[in-house]
């Protein structure tokens, strides 16, 4: 009964990881900023990169290590900022804030799953995935809040 339940937590996120990853590269292409398009693969790949280690996971060639990270800094800016339509040749700035979002979905996501969970290391790497995906919004909203409102040189 663990064991199947533990295998269907895990397909849903990596469900959620493949998607975000054709999310993220279905906007690369709609995207001519060269700045933004690099973000977008960073993203793209940090996807992939979740994907593997809940695979690995799954199969036993991944054990869970809990790991001391900083506190991301939420800036709330996807809660409260409407998101951008998709369309072809986004500013950076549109492209941040659709990815601060698709950030603050995975994040909501991963908390969901882990709270459904009893405690223990399941529950604790679910937490820390939600962890990493706030930490990429963090990212994008940094990025956002500095293409958006560029500093001026009077100040």
């Amino acid at each position: 009964m663990e064991a199947q339940s533990l295998k269907s937590v895990i397909e849903k996120a990596v469900k959620n990881e493949e998607e975000a990853r054709t999310f993220y590269l279905g906007l690369y292409d709609l995207v001519q900023d060269p700045l933004a398009r690099e973000t977008l693969q960073y993203l793209a790949g940090e996807e992939l990169a979740h994907k593997e280690f809940l695979l690995a996971y799954l199969k036993g060639e991944k054990k869970f290590v809990a790991l001391a990270m900083d506190a991301p800094i939420d800036y709330h800016i996807a809660q409260y900022a409407d998101k951008p339509d998709l369309e072809k040749n986004m500013n950076s700035s549109e492209v941040y804030l659709v990815a601060a979002h698709r950030e603050w979905n995975s994040y909501n996501f991963y908390k969901g799953l882990a709270e459904a969970q009893p405690g223990g290391e399941v529950r604790d790497m679910l937490l820390q995935m939600a962890n990493q995906e706030l930490k990429h919004k963090e990212k994008v909203e940094y990025l956002y809040s500095n293409t958006a409102f560029p500093q001026t040189s009077g100040g």
